[in-house]
């Protein structure tokens, strides 16, 4: 226990050191983004010395890690707010709304592709594979425009800044998911196939076991260890998408945030992003570590 707590700690410290460094060492510095080139030198100086900039790197460092400690985020260089009240407020609500409903989608549409076309050949399988592939592949904007084109525009069915939150929720949330959703139903599907070939699906088929109960009863349940294994990229991948997605429906969030303060190097909101997307790492790393013993009971017994 101790060991995986030290783990996680130095895992938080890399990515904060991380983009600590990252920030500073692109080109532009966070006073000239943030009142422009030519903007009166003493006051440019007087910014930097309010906001800590001109000390050395070194310090700034070491007094960033201090307030970390003490639980103290700081300001936002732009907003001028509590970095505490942009991350984890309304913004925070906004994006949570977002990834949730994606993960519903991604959890509902992966399992049933997967179980539908496990075993199966013929021009419908081959096409849904296909389709898997093509989304997988797509950048995610591209997902985004076509949904609208689709959904809003040409069947008129789904708002996209209009209707109720739930309505405007679903569009967002399908280009999140679905390219996930894609993989996951990939890899499930293999995953399905693989346990319907071992002895003990022979076995059920001899007692009389339907194709698809088999399918959903057990091979899905096999299937499970390998799509638990991609829960981390998954994780990252709502929590990367939602820059995307937020920026092509307009949408407040985390994401929005996020795009602002790498643009304006608005540094404590950026560490603080990353830090709490490193910790949603690391908590679905442990939960997936858990659900193994869950999944396949063999694990607690080599425990």
């Amino acid at each position: 226990m101790a060991s995986t707590v030290a783990s996680a700690v130095g895992m938080l410290w890399a990515a904060m050191t991380l983009a600590f460094l990252a920030i500073h060492l692109a080109p532009g510095d966070a006073v000239s983004a943030v009142m422009g080139e030519a903007s009166n030198p003493d006051l440019r100086a007087k910014v930097e010395q309010d906001w800590g900039l001109d000390q050395p790197l070194i310090v700034q460092y070491g007094r960033y890690l201090g307030k970390l400690l003490r639980g103290d985020l700081g300001y936002s260089y732009v907003r001028g707010e509590s970095v505490s009240d942009i991350v984890f407020g309304d913004q925070m609500i906004s994006t949570a709304k977002l990834a949730g409903v994606a993960l519903v989608i991604v959890v509902v549409v992966a399992p049933l592709l997967a179980v539908l076309t496990a075993g199966r050949r013929g021009p419908v399988a081959a096409g849904v594979s296909g389709l898997e592939l093509g989304v997988a592949s797509a950048p995610t904007f591209w997902v985004g425009l076509v949904l609208i084109w689709v959904f809003a525009f040409t069947l008129r069915v789904l708002p996209v800044t209009s209707g109720t939150e739930l309505q405007r929720l679903v569009l967002p949330g399908l280009t999140l998911a679905l390219p996930i959703a894609a993989v996951l139903a990939q890899v499930m599907r293999g995953g399905i196939e693989r346990a319907l070939e071992q002895p003990f699906a022979v076995s059920a088929r001899a007692r009389g076991i339907g194709a698809l109960r088999l399918t959903a009863g057990h091979g899905l349940r096999h299937s499970l260890i390998p799509a638990a294994t991609l829960a981390g990229w998954a994780v990252s991948s709502l929590l990367t998408g939602t820059v995307v997605v937020e920026e092509v429906f307009g949408r407040a969030g985390l994401g929005s945030a996020t795009v602002e303060a790498v643009t304006y190097k608005d540094l404590p909101v950026v560490l603080a992003v990353a830090l709490l997307t490193a910790t949603v790492y690391l908590v679905v790393t442990v939960v997936v570590d858990l659900a193994y013993l869950w999944i396949d009971p063999r694990l607690r017994e080599a425990r």
